[in-house]
Order: structure tokens, then sequence, then C-alpha cells
């Protein structure tokens, strides 16, 4: 067998095994409530409310468990915060609530069968083997190179397979854009691929910026497909198939529009008060949305045809014949080092010339499953398979390897510790950064700091596992970083992103935008998410929290193994004038090697005296927000205040060791009789209504399950040097998430 249909056919093993792992175990979990039963005609439709917008497409397989009770079943429909499943099972008319488990499988099994096709075609299988094996020697006229456009115009006209390798802020959107651009004006057809919609929209919204302003944009040239088309791409929206088909069968997009905004209008009657008929209603528009959507498909399919150039993702390209079936002259591959390689294979099996592009020291694939093939084929990308990334560590550079190597996002004193540690000093900064991010830098908070580590160390023992999902959260950490955002809106900062390791502690932080921070949110552009939300985009102000710290006895794995430099990595080079790393100084020399990423990152930044402690919290806070107050801890008398004032409850924490002062004993003795106080300590106390036997490591106060105390000076509290400081939240959902976990 030859070494092509040897590399197919273990991809295609890999990806049936992360099928089979996904079906068996289910990957995305989401909390469904107010489950109604519609109807039981051989299958079972449910209505269901959801927390948050689930975009799952219609007829998507899923699954539903509710307590023991499991089945599998389909989407009907999904739109805003409401979900219609049909489920094999019938879970009774009322289920409180459940979970619903939906992975894109069905995507894998249709790159199976591409890659079915590719074994099939002499060419394809060519395209592939110059993709895996490139050319030891380049074919370009080094001579003629002008520029980096220029290069790349070159390497991909000469040779079959061209890597790029764009580290963050290096100009890769610019030089692909330009690149794209001078091969249509060659009249050549090009496609464009990426896994994520945002990436297309990002490459796509340059590339037609460009053509506009050579005045040689000619409707129709160029096409974005698929996909909810975003903000990215407001300015043009006359690439997109949605205007092209207004334009050219105005009827046809009115009826749509009107189907959608009635659906929208019948998932909000639903949400407001549920009834039968209404959701009778909904089903029957689904149908005649789905038989519209069958001509608006034949539409795009001719839109398709008659573009020269055609944007659109990696998982549309191999479930959609219209994209799959063209031969292109040029394939793209934006953001390749998060896509399979059979991915890979796939998009430079479409064209004459492929170009592979993307950053192998970012984020890798994501894949599920354990197997050997799974680990080989799936999560790790075609810069390292094709063995680009060994030339590298052997000091050279692969002759198919374009590196682009000066960046213009971030202000020096940031990018000082991506350029040497992780790009090895391969990349520099352009002169422009020195001026351009100044703005930003010289805003508060830490006026005059592109970098800044504020070190929580010897402030109490507040990491902790979330009780339902494993993953890490440290209050303390998430206020101080509120604190930060808060500050930084406060002085201008257009856009802030907050990234954190861990899912339990990005959630959090989004439960407090939407309850105490919406109206602010609505004028800065924040982003709360774990790593992989924020690759491929850029802010002002980055905040990273690793989250990590004491009672935890080691690191997690997110911050120590084998990806966390990538991680890390992306987390620093997102930003472009403030980079606020929020992290245990103590906990981290401690527990993480010298030459782990971070342990480097935290030694650097104190070695550069960017370290700044909570000691020092007084010179930063300057703006408290009427739900978050900072209040010096020795201080009682305003938490003694809001204990006087409790309505319904009191709930405290008293971890081992820690002594009730008589001070907080008169107070908790003198409440109301109706006021019900919960003590959460391994030592019972004789004189509260109920006593929780349980242990939390750091010392908390709720009153009436909506204001949370933390930080406060129980003597004896572990992990904690004087001053104090603590922090009052005013937030219900805060308090009914940590109680949860008692």
């Amino acid at each position: 067998m030859t070494t092509t249909k040897m590399y197919i056919k273990e991809w295609q093993q890999a990806l049936q095994q992360e099928i089979n792992h996904l079906k068996k175990f289910g990957g995305s979990r989401y909390s469904v409530t107010n489950g109604r039963l519609l109807s039981n005609d051989g299958l079972f439709s449910y209505y269901f409310d959801t927390a948050i917008s689930l975009r799952i497409p219609v007829n998507s397989s899923i699954k539903m468990e509710w307590g023991t009770m499991k089945s599998s079943g389909k989407v009907l429909s999904s739109e805003g915060r409401g979900i219609i499943l049909a489920l094999e099972q019938n879970f009774g008319d009322l289920i409180p609530d459940a979970y619903l488990l939906h992975d894109p499988w069905e995507l894998l099994e249709q790159l199976i069968e591409r890659l079915d096709e590719i074994k099939k075609s002499k060419q394809k299988r060519l395209r592939v083997k110059r993709l895996m094996n490139p050319s030891m020697e380049s074919k370009h006229p080094v001579a003629k190179i002008k520029s980096n456009v220029h290069e790349l115009i070159l390497r991909s006209k000469y040779n079959p397979a061209t890597f790029v390798w764009g580290p963050p802020g290096t100009g890769k959107t610019y030089t692909l854009a330009r690149t794209a651009a001078n091969k249509y004006f060659q009249k050549k057809k090009v496609l464009i691929l990426s896994h994520s919609n945002q990436a297309v929209d990002v490459l796509m919204g340059e590339l037609t910026n460009f053509i506009k302003k050579k005045k040689r944009f000619r409707e129709g040239d160029v096409l974005r497909y698929g996909g909810n088309i975003g903000e990215t791409l407001s300015a043009h929206h006359e690439i997109t198939t949605n205007l092209l088909i207004e334009k050219h069968d105005p009827v046809l997009a009115q009826e749509r529009e009107r189907l959608v905004e009635e659906r929208r209008h019948l998932k909000q009657d639903l949400v407001d008060s549920f009834s039968k008929r209404d959701s009778d209603h909904l089903l029957e528009l689904e149908t005649q949305i789905a038989r519209l959507l069958e001509k608006v498909r034949k539409k795009e399919v001719q839109l398709v045809k008659d573009a020269f150039i055609v944007g659109t993702t990696l998982a549309k390209a191999a479930s959609d014949s219209a994209v799959y079936e063209p031969d292109y002259d040029v394939v793209i591959l934006d953001e390749a080092s998060m896509a399979y390689v059979p991915q890979a294979a796939f998009a430079a099996a479409l064209g004459k010339r492929v170009i592979i592009c993307g950053d192998f020291k970012q984020l890798p694939p994501i894949a599920s499953s354990r197997d050997p093939l799974v680990a080989k084929w799936l999560k790790e990308d075609v810069f390292h398979k094709a063995r680009v990334v060994e030339w590298l560590n052997e000091g050279k550079l692969h002759p198919q390897l374009f590196l682009l190597k000066e960046q213009r996002r971030m202000h020096p004193d940031i990018s000082a510790f991506t350029n040497r540690y992780i790009y090895h000093s391969l990349v520099g900064d352009h002169e422009s950064v020195y001026k351009s991010r100044n703005r930003i830098t010289s805003q508060a908070p830490f006026k005059e700091h592109a970098a800044v580590l504020l070190d929580t160390s010897f402030t109490g023992l507040h990491c902790i596992s979330d009780k339902t999902t494993n993953s890490r959260f440290n209050l303390w950490q998430l206020l101080l970083s509120f604190q930060l955002i808060h500050e930084a809106t406060l002085n201008g900062a257009k856009s802030i992103g907050y990234v954190t390791p861990y899912r339990a502690q990005a959630n959090l932080m989004e439960l407090l935008f939407e309850e105490i921070y919406e109206k602010e949110r609505s004028q800065a552009d924040i982003i709360a998410a774990t790593v992989h939300r924020f690759q491929g985009s850029e802010r002002d102000v980055m905040i990273f929290d690793t989250v990590d710290s004491a009672p935890q006895d080691r690191a997690g794995m997110l911050l120590t193994g084998k990806d966390s430099e990538r991680l890390i990595n992306v987390a620093i080079t997102r930003t472009k004038g403030k980079f606020l790393h929020v992290s245990n100084r103590n906990f981290i020399e401690k527990h993480i090697y010298l030459r782990k990423t971070l342990r480097q990152l935290v030694d650097h930044q104190v070695r550069n005296k960017q370290a700044v402690t909570t000691k020092e919290i007084g010179s930063w806070i300057r703006n408290q927000h009427p739900k978050l107050r900072w209040i010096h801890a020795r201080k009682l008398e305003a938490v003694f205040e809001d204990l006087r004032s409790a309505k319904s409850s009191i709930t405290i924490s008293l971890p081992e060791g820690t002594v009730v002062s008589e001070e907080w004993k008169k107070q908790l003795l003198s409440r109301e009789k109706q006021i019900k106080l919960t003590i959460i300590s391994n030592q019972k106390w004789s004189k509260c209504d109920v006593w929780l036997g349980e242990n939390f490591p750091f010392p908390f106060v709720i009153i009436d399950e909506k204001v949370l105390w933390l930080g406060l000076p129980l003597e004896g509290a572990r992990g904690v040097q004087p001053p104090y400081v603590a922090a009052r939240l005013s937030s219900s959902k805060v308090c009914e998430y940590l109680l949860k976990q008692i």
C-alpha cells in the first residue's frame, strides 16, 4: 500500500475512534430546564428552556440525561433560549432539569467520506503526498523577492505546498489577503478555509477591503459562504450569500425573513408563557423554513459556482458538495494549527497549490478519545506531522516554511517574554509598536505599565474544584480580576479580555457580568472565556487569571502539561497594550518547575520589576463598583452592619483552626429569631440552627443568599498574612453558586 493510502487508512480509523468516543461519552453538556411534553406520536417531542442560546443545527443528533434515564434524539428547533427535541424515550410530562449532550460527530463522518473520494483519485492523492512530504528544495526565484506578500505570491506559484508560520501580530491576515487578491487579479479560483467562522470572516473582510481599495471589486466574484455573518463583516455584506440572494430574488429573501421573525416571536412567547398551540405552530414553522431553505440552497450553489474567491469553514467544505466538488487553483488554510491533519489533507486535495498558514506555538487541535491513532493524527497539527517543526528543532527553517518575523501587535514590554522564551528570538518587534500602544499603556490600572503581575500570595486558601465538573475556581482572584476589568473600563479601554485555563472560573466571571456588569459591558467590548475562545483575536487589555493556589497541592495540567506553553502563549499574545497577570507567585514557585512556561513568565516578571502584591491594593483600586466594595478587613463595622440587617439567613464558613472572637459571637447571638444561622465547620457550634460538618478552606459570610463577604480576619485562618483586605460582593448568582458547592 502506498504511503498516502496508508495515511488515509489511519486518518479514517482515527476519525472513527473519535466518533465512537463522542457517541459513547458525549462531549458538550448543556443544562436544560422546564421540559414539557408536546406530543408522543412514535417519538416524544419536548420543549425546554435553556440558560444560554444553543446554536445546535436542526436535525442534529443529541443525547438526553435526566437522573439515571437516558435517551437519544434529534433537534427539531433551536433558536434563542428555547429548544425542541424529539426523543426516543418517554420521560413523562414534565422534566424540571436535565442535561443535553451534543457533539458534531456527523462532521467527522462526512470527512471520512471525503477521504474515501481522495483514495480513488490519483491527482488528489498526489496533492496529499506533497503536503505530507513537502519537497526539500523550493522552486521560487529568491532573487526577485520584494516583500513578504511578494514572497508568498512567488512561493505559492512555484511550489505545490507552502507553509506559512505566522506568530501573533506578524501580519498573517494582511499577507494572506493580498496574496489571495493577487491570484484573483490573475483570474485564478481561490478557496479560503479555516476551522472557525471568525477566522474566515476576518480574512474575507481584509481581502474585500483590499480589492475595493484597488477599485477592482465585482459583485459575485468574492463570496463568504455559510455561517452566521458576524460583526467582522458588517461593512462587506455584499460578499454574503444572504445579500446576493436578496438582490437576485427579493421575494424569496422576504419570505425567509418573515418566517424567521415569526419563529423568533413564537419562541419568546413560549419562554414567557408556555402553550401547546404555540409549540405545535413552531414545529409547523420549522417544516416551512426547511422547505424554503431548500430553494435558498439551490441559489447558493449557483453563487458558489460563479465566484472566483470562496471563503468558508472546513466543516462546511467537507459537508457541502458545492464547495468540495470544484477544483481550485489555490487553497488557503488559515489557523491550520487548530485543524486536524486529515482536514488539512482534505483542504490540500481541493487545489493545485495549497498555502497552510498558522502558528504551531498556539493551540493544537482538540480531540477527546485516548486512542493512540487519535493522539497521533487528531491532537497534533500538520506543521508537526509534515516534519516542518522537526527542522526548526534542529535550528533550521524548512525550505517550504515561510516565517513572518516582525510583530506589530504587542507593546515591547509584553512581547519581550514571548519573543525570547516562546519564539526563541526568531521574532522581533516592528519599530511602530514602541509608540502605537502608548495610549493604552498610559491608562489605569497601573498607569505607564504594559505588563503587571498581580501577586496573590498569602491571601488565603481560595482555590477549590467545582463539585460537578471538577474544574477549579478561585473567588479571590475572580474578584481582583473583576476589579481590574472595572478600572480598565472606566479608563477608556476599548476591548478587554479575561482569560483563564479553567471553565468554572470563566463561567463565574460570565455570571458576574450578567448580573452586575451588563450596562458597562455593552459600552466596552468585554469577553470572559477559556483560552480557546481567544485564538485569532486581539484586545487592548488582557487579564490572565491562572486560578491555581493553595490548598491545592499541585498545579493543574492546563498550566504544566504538554500544551501549557501554547495555552499561555495565546493568553499573552492577544494583548495590544496592557497584560495583567493575576497569579499566586508563592504557589507557582513551590509547585512548578523552572523550565515550565508559567514559571518562566512569573520569574521574568519578578526580574523585570513588574510584580505588585495585594499589600499595594489601595494604590490601584481607585473606583469602587457599587456591587463590589473593598474594605480594610480589620474594620469589622461594615460586616456587622450587614449581619444586623439580615432578613432571613446568615451562612458562615469557619475553616479548620479558625477561632470565632467574642465580638463575632456577640453579633451572631443577638440576631433576630427568624434569621437562620448556618455554620460550615468540622467543629460543631451549639448556638447555630444548622451545622454542616464540612470544611471549606477559606472563611466567608453569606447574608440572605445575596451578599458575600470574602477575606475576613477570623483569627487563625490559614494561608493569610496581614494586612487583611475584605471584599463585599452583592451577587445572588455567586452566592447561589458557592452554596451549591456545600
